[in-house]
């Protein structure tokens, strides 16, 4: 199976209820073919001629894909921008800086390729899954600033501020463009040669900026994390959190489900129910699972099996709290455990013209703010791919 072949074979489309009332705030309409979200709001704000600081994405979206998202831009009045890969549009204008609590679900429309003969045993399970349900995992975007040698956000909640700039200057993470890649290899055999490392770090980047200062203040690492940007310090620490919510998910879902499969998110395996009973439906629709942090509180078996997963990591609820960062923090949030997708469609499998002798699949949906289209496809496909009889 083959998701994101080539931008076009994933479309999604925020779906957002703009603020209304007269402002400073103009809001973009913005469609984006192959770019990060960081990067486009760069690109833009330096198209407007503002800082970047000014242009605001409520929410990340894939970069191998063809997307449409909404941002908002301070104190500027634009109708249109055209960049390479980008096309802004004005969507309106309104009294404040968009939130993720504008957004309303996703829209997708995806081409699944490189498929063999499970291509119906597929469309089958994910039209299951339209009615049944899956976890509601965080899934494989999440993970970028996760490494081989672990993880940048456990480092800040253990309070080792070497530990964490180490990994943004030296350790790869399945995010890393080839170019960070590089740099990182270089990091690693002359780690401590601050003027050195500050010649060859990629321009432009924030590297500069924590290297320069740490050639002026070698040792100084709490203060040189602190120069990180915030955001890029709060996915440390939602990557390890999210992390964590999915190995508490995970062990539940393996009590309460003896059939179940399995996924591989992130290096690990979680399971995937093959079947969902109708009864325990209503349970999993208004479930929610809080976000491990500091001050988060389980009832009942979720206790005993949050307990269960912090002490495999060697840590504490005590533990998890960024004492060492300004200006980023773990998240209070509380996650439906269960997705279920709205106004599945799916097509009839069809010659794949990317891969000669491979079926391709044609699949559309709308999921919740927070959900994966990958997650939904990939556990559609491990069922369709088990054993049977």
């Amino acid at each position: 199976m083959r998701l994101k072949a080539r931008p076009e074979d994933f479309r999604v489309e925020e779906l957002i209820e703009l603020p209304k009332g007269p402002g400073q705030y103009t809001y973009l309409r913005v469609e984006k073919r192959g770019i990060p979200t960081m990067a486009a709001q760069v690109l833009l704000a330096r198209a407007l001629g503002v800082s970047p600081r000014e242009v605001f994405f409520p929410a990340l979206k894939d970069a191998h894909a063809v997307a449409i998202q909404y941002a908002s831009v301070v104190g500027r009045r634009v109708e249109s921008v055209e960049l390479p890969g980008i096309r802004a549009e004005a969507a309106g204008e309104g009294p404040r800086r968009l939130s993720t609590g504008d957004l309303r679900g996703n829209r997708f429309r995806l081409v699944v390729r490189d498929l063999g003969d499970e291509a119906e045993g597929l469309a089958e399970e994910l039209l299951r899954l339209g009615a049944e349900g899956f976890p509601n995992y965080f899934d494989e975007q999440r993970f970028g600033s996760l490494g081989k040698a672990g993880s940048p956000g456990k480092a800040v909640l253990a309070r080792d501020a070497e530990a964490a700039v180490r990994f943004y200057l030296a350790e790869e993470l399945f995010g890393d463009p080839e170019e960070v890649r590089r740099f990182k290899a270089l990091a690693r055999e002359h780690w401590g040669e601050w003027g050195f490392l500050l010649e060859r770090a990629p321009k432009p980047s924030n590297f500069r900026s924590v290297l320069t200062f740490l050639r002026d203040h070698p040792g100084a690492y709490r203060k040189a994390l602190n120069l990180i940007p915030p955001r890029l310090l709060s996915l440390f620490l939602s990557a390890y959190q999210s992390l964590l919510w999915n190995r508490i998910l995970g062990r539940w879902i393996s009590r309460k489900f003896a059939d179940a499969t399995v996924v591989e998110i992130a290096g690990e395996g979680l399971p995937v129910p093959v079947s969902v009973p109708r009864e325990i439906t209503p349970r999993l629709r208004r479930e929610r699972l809080a976000l491990p942090h500091v001050r988060a509180r389980y009832r009942g078996e979720w206790d005993g099996i949050a307990r269960e997963v912090l002490a495999e990591e060697g840590i504490t609820f005590r533990d998890l709290k960024a004492r060492i960062v300004e200006r980023a923090y773990l998240s209070k949030a509380e996650r439906p455990i269960w997705c279920f997708p709205r106004g599945i469609e799916v097509g009839e499998p069809r010659g794949d013209e990317l891969f000669p002798g491979k079926r391709a699949l044609e699949v559309s949906f709308s999921l919740p703010p927070g959900s994966y289209a990958t997650l939904l496809v990939r556990c559609a496909h491990v069922r369709a791919l088990r054993p049977r009889g």
